[in-house]
């Protein structure tokens, strides 16, 4: 039996509309019972350290993170400046994310050299390795599926960020995951937390979620074997609650992360959990 955690609840923001938009979401964000915002890293949607320093201007409690920062696009030195100074801003919330980097076609509009799969993850663990020395008291989360990317996260870092995506023909791929980064840790594991990206929540009122973000990242998939996915949540807020609680018990995830379009009606959800 795995040890129960307390959750925590990321929101995870891509695109902001206006600085008013923006300030009214982070604020109902912490106000609603969010613990973490969350900003990835693409070409063409927010930029992450500007967006989190402004979080910080108009919140008090929300941590800010990336979800999660391309290391290939940064050199260490200067990543670890600006990362010093937000969390100097936000007065110690800072939760550092960090992945490899995936999606060619932002390393060609930024003039950078893609580099293989096998130097990028070197990349990140000189990286994490860095801004671990630099940034001893810092959180940091590494995310992704794949098995060198979570040996770094298993001994490095302090949150594992895990899809729940199909790997290796498992049955059950998030117990696969979690059983991998179990052996990886050794000694670690305990003192982990486990972090879920959640890609599709009901609408307010519904069942069943909008599939169309979950289908960019598994388009060989039918909707029966999308929602059958630890990512994809069903049901009303209260069955939502009981899948988590079972995931929690399960596997050990207990920190969710859901995009900024379900906020209202995820903050049902963990309203039901606390």
């Amino acid at each position: 039996m795995l040890v129960a955690k307390d959750f925590r609840f990321g929101m995870s923001m891509r695109f902001i509309k206006s600085r008013a938009a923006f300030v009214d979401k982070v604020r109902q964000a912490e106000d609603t019972g969010f613990d973490v915002l969350c900003v990835p890293d693409h070409l063409g949607a927010v930029a992450p350290i500007p967006a989190l320093t402004a979080a910080a201007m108009v919140t008090t409690k929300l941590k800010l993170s990336m979800f999660v920062l391309n290391a290939a696009f940064y050199k260490p030195a200067l990543l670890s400046r600006d990362l010093g100074d937000l969390d100097k801003l936000s007065e110690g919330r800072l939760e550092i994310g960090l992945g490899t980097g995936y999606v060619k076609e932002e390393f060609d509009a930024a003039e950078l050299p893609y580099p293989s799969a096998g130097a990028r993850v070197d990349y990140l663990k000189h990286m994490t390795t860095y801004l671990k020395e630099h940034h001893p008291k810092t959180p940091i989360l590494i995310a992704g599926n794949g098995d060198r990317v979570l040996t770094i996260a298993a001994r490095q870092a302090d949150i594992i960020g895990l899809t729940g995506s199909r790997v290796k023909e498992a049955d059950d791929p998030l117990t696969e995951r979690v059983e991998f980064v179990r052996n990886a840790a050794g000694d670690r594991f305990d003192g982990l937390e486990l972090n879920l990206a959640v890609t599709a929540v009901p609408a307010e009122g519904e069942s069943l979620p909008d599939l169309t973000m979950t289908r960019r990242y598994a388009p060989e998939l039918s909707d029966e074997e999308i929602l059958a996915m630890h990512a994809v949540l069903t049901g009303s807020p209260r069955e939502m609650a009981d899948t988590l609680l079972g995931y929690r018990e399960k596997y050990g995830v207990t920190f969710i992360t859901v995009q900024d379009n379900h906020m209202d009606n995820f903050a049902k959800v963990i309203a039901e959990l606390r």
